[in-house]
């Protein structure tokens, strides 16, 4: 059977954090799968994934999210609803896409300087999501005429909710996993 913890045992090896940043993008990608559709942005699990992946590798999940978008771009079906290409970047999602990598960034950056505290995991995953969400909301109030309102009441407020739920949920999970020092 699969154990991550084996991939973890070589304390800050550039392996380790390969293969752990390739299994984020892969979860990302498989986030992206299960999938409520809404319009014009859907419902997944992505962002737990990110979350997690801000928590475990700190500033290198910016990592996992390059090699998530690069294999979108080069014809995998990686994003929500099947989707691939550059297409989807320059569409109406292009800008969450685009703030799971910068989230990813900003959020394990938050976390490294942080000390892995309680205080500075909250705030990792609540820059992680602003990221996100307001660069997911200025590219998509753009596809809607600039209509910032129309895009915030379609595309972030109904999701928050959830994405609390799924950082709570990456926070417990993470916390139950030993600290692998990626």
């Amino acid at each position: 059977m699969f154990n991550l913890a084996f991939i973890m045992r070589t304390k800050g090896s550039r392996s380790r954090r390969v293969a752990t940043s390739a299994l984020f993008a892969a979860l990302t990608a498989a986030g992206a799968w299960i999938s409520i559709p809404f319009f014009p942005v859907p419902l997944t699990l992505q962002t737990f994934f990110i979350y997690l992946a801000v928590l475990i590798l700190g500033r290198y999940a910016f990592l996992s999210q390059a090699i998530y978008i690069g294999m979108g771009l080069v014809g995998l079906p990686v994003f929500a609803r099947g989707m691939s290409g550059y297409g989807v970047l320059v569409g109406p999602t292009g800008g969450f896409i685009i703030g799971f990598l910068v989230g990813s960034l900003v959020g394990g950056v938050v976390i490294d300087v942080g000390g892995r505290s309680n205080f500075a995991a909250i705030a990792s995953l609540l820059a992680c999501a602003v990221c996100v969400f307001g660069m997911g909301w200025v590219w998509l109030s753009c596809w809607l005429d600039w209509n910032f309102s129309l895009a915030l009441w379609a595309g972030v407020l109904p999701f928050l909710p959830g994405d609390a739920l799924k950082a709570g949920l990456a926070l417990v999970v993470w916390k139950k996993l030993p600290y692998w020092g990626v």
